[in-house]
C-alpha cells in the first residue's frame, strides 16, 4: 500500500443543492451538461433523464435553441449550439457507458457506502458523467457534470497513466498546454511522471485533497474489449474517513466492480474503439 498523508485538520463543506433551488433552472442546466458530455440528445431521452413529461423537456430544449445553446440536426436530435462555449466530450456512446455503469456503481456504493463516480477524459480534463452517493450524513456530494484537471483527479490520473510518454508531453508540456493553462511546471513534471509509474504498478490512483479540500479519492481506469481506456471509476470520501475505507477493502471492491463492468462494456457492440 502506498503512503497516505496525515489526516487534514480542516474539512471543506460538501457541495449540495441550494435550499431554494429553482427546478426549471436546474433542469435546464442539467440539459446543458447532457449536451456537453454526450454530444447529442433526443427529446425522449431528455425527458427520461430529467424525470419530466416530454412536453416539459421540449419547452426547455426550445429555450436552449432560442438562446443558441442547442441546435437540432437533420434527425431532430439536439446537439450543442455555438453558445455552449465548451465542446462536447466527443464520445458518441457516453450515454450508453452511463447506462452500463449505473448498476455496477450502485452495487459498489452499497458495499462500501461511499460516493462512486464515473468519468471520461477529454484532453487534459475529466468530465463526471454520473454519481451514486453513499447515505452517510458526511459524504461527498453529486459531481455529475463537473469538469476537473485530469492530472489532479484520481480517475484522471488512472487514465493518464496508460498513455504513452509522447502524448503525456503533448498534453502537459507543449506550447498548446502552456497557452491553455495546462502546463505542468519543470520542477513538478518529474514527480508527476514518477506518480504515473506508481499508478501503473499499483493499478489505481489516489487523490488526497488535490481537487477539493477535505476530500480524498481512489480511481481506476475502465477498458473496452480492445484494451483501450474508455473511462474511469472513482470512490470519493471525506479525507477523515479515507484510511478506514481503504483498509476495509476499497481497492479489491473497486477492482471487482471494474472487472464486471468491463465485461459488460466488452459485450456491447457499440462501445468505443
Amino acid at each position: 500500500m502506498q503512503n497516505i498523508p496525515p489526516r487534514a485538520t480542516k474539512m471543506a463543506p460538501v457541495q449540495k443543492k441550494p435550499t431554494y433551488s429553482i427546478e426549471a433552472v436546474d433542469n435546464a442546466l442539467q440539459l446543458l451538461q447532457l449536451l456537453r458530455d454526450g454530444g447529442a440528445l433526443r427529446l425522449k431521452d431528455a425527458a427520461a433523464e430529467l424525470g419530466v413529461a416530454p412536453s416539459t423537456a421540449h419547452r426547455l430544449l426550445a429555450m436552449l435553441v432560442y438562446r443558441g445553446f442547442a441546435v437540432q440536426d437533420e434527425t431532430r436530435r439536439y446537439v450543442p449550439g455555438p453558445a455552449m462555449g465548451v465542446g462536447p466530450a466527443g464520445l458518441s456512446w457516453t450515454r450508453l457507458l452511463r447506462s452500463l455503469a449505473q448498476p455496477h456503481m450502485e452495487l459498489l456504493c452499497s458495499r462500501i457506502n461511499e460516493t462512486v463516480n464515473l468519468m471520461v477524459r477529454v484532453g487534459t480534463k475529466v468530465r463526471f458523467l454520473a454519481t451514486v452517493e453513499g447515505d452517510t450524513v458526511l459524504r461527498v456530494g453529486d459531481r455529475q457534470g463537473t469538469v476537473m484537471p485530469a492530472n489532479k483527479a484520481s480517475g484522471g490520473k488512472a487514465m493518464l497513466a496508460e498513455l504513452e510518454l509522447p502524448l503525456i508531453e503533448q498534453l502537459f508540456r507543449s506550447q498548446n498546454a502552456e497557452i491553455g493553462g495546462d502546463s505542468i511546471p519543470d520542477d513538478e513534471y518529474p514527480g508527476f511522471l514518477r506518480e504515473l509509474e506508481t499508478i501503473r504498478a499499483n493499478g489505481f490512483a489516489a487523490n488526497f485533497e488535490g481537487t477539493e479540500e477535505g476530500i480524498s479519492a481512489l480511481g481506476m481506469a475502465l477498458h473496452n474489449r480492445n484494451g483501450h481506456v474508455v473511462g474511469a471509476l472513482s470512490v470519493a470520501t471525506p479525507v477523515t474517513r479515507f484510511r478506514q475505507a481503504f483498509d476495509a477493502g476499497m481497492v479489491p471492491a473497486m477492482r471487482e466492480t471494474c472487472r464486471q463492468l468491463e465485461i459488460d462494456i466488452a459485450a456491447n457492440p457499440a462501445d468505443a474503439d
